[in-house]
């Protein structure tokens, strides 16, 4: 099970540097985690007298959170639950929770710039004993994760009847949790339901035919590793829009290379390696110098091709129609994103 304490510390450390006065609540949950003994999971269900638990707090376009009432303990709460053998990371398990309590698949979730993939809340609560399952009474110390709702309106929701008893979408205020609400309001202003891009790439051409593309690292943790793709990277906290974070990405991975006539050519979702919709911006530039001179910091190489190449390299999705698309002079769409653009 990969959900080890040395892979979950460092994601406690960064919320309490920016939640420093939740450190005495969450003492149990540092206990936990300073154990590395390779016969205790901090998020196994078994680990007794406290164990890790997640949440997704799904957020629509009306700035309301998805909550779920649960049959078992008779509670309104964001879905949520154990984790089990085989998830890769506690986003997962939100991620598989809300999808089995709902019916809302990762392809209708996203990631916000206000939390990425780091908790939004941690809270401490303790769940009764139950003797007809063996458990004593124990604390969860439950990982709540920050989604947007990737639909314009919420979708007809599918759930799942023997353990949840309904739905409602409930505004910031209404939010019962004494953790979680008075985050959400603090960031009221930022948290507006509507996804934006969070990745960005580059359609870089010489003004002649050809396009720069990149090949990607084969190796475990690559996104789409050992395929063609276009520069770019996701964003981080300190970028002042998508334009800077390419120019951070570009100056990263290919020192250096400056594209002139740099603009925005179009919005569009892929997928992500959590299986969530992540929304892309696509720029379009011209530069015209050469593959085998560049500076390249990451990847195994970059190279020119043709459109007429494309059929015999490895791409990353979409790939192929956008460079196509780009090359008869079909104008990109930009703006915000839609699951219509997918």
């Amino acid at each position: 099970m990969p959900l080890t304490p040395a892979a979950i510390r460092p994601a406690v450390a960064a919320y309490l540097a920016r939640h420093p006065g939740e450190r005495p609540a969450l003492s149990g949950l540092l206990a936990l985690l300073a154990e590395d003994s390779g016969e205790r999971h901090p998020a196994a269900r078994t680990t007794l007298p406290g164990h890790i638990t997640c949440a997704a707090v799904v957020i629509d376009r009306a700035r309301r959170v998805l909550h779920v009432h649960h049959r078992a303990s008779g509670l309104t709460l964001t879905p949520g639950g154990h984790a089990e053998p085989g998830d890769p990371s506690l986003l997962a398990v939100a991620v598989r929770e809300v999808g089995e309590e709902t019916g809302l698949g990762a392809r209708r979730l996203c990631l916000t710039p206000v939390a990425l993939d780091a908790p939004f809340d941690i809270d401490v609560h303790t769940v009764e004993a139950r003797p007809e399952k063996g458990e004593p009474a124990h604390e969860h110390y439950d990982f709540r994760f920050l989604f947007y709702l990737a639909d314009e309106t919420p979708p007809a929701l599918t759930l799942q009847e023997e353990e949840v008893a309904g739905a409602v979408w409930l505004p910031f205020p209404a939010v019962g949790s004494t953790t979680l609400r008075p985050k959400l309001l603090a960031a009221e202003d930022e948290l507006d339901g509507v996804p934006r891009p969070l990745n960005v790439s580059v359609l870089l051409h010489d003004g002649h035919g050809r396009y720069l593309l990149h090949l990607r690292d084969m190796r475990e943790g690559i996104w789409e590793p050992g395929a063609f793709a276009l520069l770019g990277g996701g964003w981080e906290p300190g970028d002042e829009g998508p334009e800077a974070t390419l120019r951070r990405e570009l100056a990263e991975e290919v020192p250096g290379l400056v594209p002139s006539g740099l603009s925005p050519y179009e919005d569009q979702y892929e997928t992500s390696p959590d299986g969530l919709s992540l929304p892309v911006r696509v720029y379009e530039g011209t530069w015209r110098g050469s593959a085998q001179s560049v500076d390249l910091r990451e990847g195994v190489l970059v190279h020119w091709f043709a459109p007429g190449d494309l059929d015999r390299l490895r791409l990353t999705p979409g790939l192929a129609e956008l460079i196509r698309r780009h090359a008869a002079g079909s104008a990109g769409a930009t703006g915000t994103c839609t699951p219509a653009r997918c």
